[in-house]
Parts: C-alpha cells; structure tokens; sequence
C-alpha cells in the first residue's frame, strides 16, 4: 500500500453540456469535457466541501442539543490562465477553452474532480471514483495581481453536487 501526493493526481473536468445524469456522468461525457488540469493554478485551487448547515431540532423531552447535518456547502473556485497565439497575439481559441467557458458571470456547467492514484493525464473510466462534483454558476471573473501572466480568478456557485460518486456505465 502506498500514500499519493496529490501532484498530478487531480483530474478537473468541465461540461458545456448537461450530462444525461448530473449525479453519475459517463466516462465518455466526462472525456468529451474541456480537461481543466493544466490550465488552472493550484495555489488557490478550491474544490472541496465545507461544513454542512446546522439543523437543530430537538424534541422537548431531549435535555441537550441535537444538530443534524442539513443542506452541504461548498467552497468552489479557479484561476485560469489566458492563453494566446505567440504569433498573432490572438486569443488560442482551443488552448483557451476553460477560460471562454468560464468568462461569463452567470454560466451554468458542471465541473467533476477525480483524487485517486491514477495521473490526471489518464482518461476518464467507468467506475472512477468522483470526488466531488456537479452544477456549478461562475461568478463574475476576478483580475489577480500581475505576476508576468494573464489570469482571471472565478469563484463558483454550487448547485446540485454529488460527494465520493462514481463514473457510470455508458456507451
């Protein structure tokens, strides 16, 4: 047995289109997504849960509080780099897929992040582990401070996540 550092062993991926089922996408959706991987910074790389609300209903006869876990909340966010032809100084429409999908404060995709031993170079396949996953809205894209490249943070809303799923069969 053996521990993994998480270098390179993180798999981000986006969906411009909704899967069939948001829950448990198939490997050859997630494979068709925009791969996120290399094109996001991992100094301030958030995907993750965070504590659930509170719900505190006890009955009268209970002489201590009683909390149940309520709805999850996430901490959801990216900072993408531009990317541009060295020739044209035009935006590289294909190297710049994440950012144009995440540009727009408003836009609905659905992001999944695979945690496991394989590299995140290696595709997705049925029955990967998810770590966490689902809708997510982008927020307004946020300048960062100038470090000689051009980046945008972008905070995300959650909407409906999925926590530890798992890769469904698929054709």
């Amino acid at each position: 047995m053996a521990r993994v550092l998480a270098d390179e062993h993180i798999k981000l991926t986006f969906l411009t289109t909704k899967p069939e089922d948001v829950m448990n996408p198939t490997a050859s959706e997630l494979n068709a997504g925009i791969d996120a991987s290399c094109l996001i910074f991992a100094d301030d790389y958030s995907w993750t849960a965070t504590d659930s609300e509170r719900v505190g209903e006890r009955a009268i006869c209970e002489g201590s509080a009683s909390e149940s876990p309520g709805i999850g909340n996430y901490d959801l966010g990216v900072t993408a780099w531009r990317w541009y032809d060295p020739e044209t100084g035009e935006t590289d429409v294909e190297a710049d897929a994440l950012f144009q999908a995440i540009k727009v404060k408003g836009t609905v995709l659905w992001g999944y992040e695979r945690r496991t031993g394989k590299e995140h170079t290696e595709d997705w396949a049925e029955g990967d582990e998810i770590h966490l996953g689902g809708e997510v809205t982008t927020d307004t894209p946020q300048a960062t401070t100038n470090t000689g490249f051009i980046k945008y943070r972008v905070p995300l809303m959650s909407g409906r996540m999925v926590d530890f799923g798992e890769v469904a069969t698929g054709l």
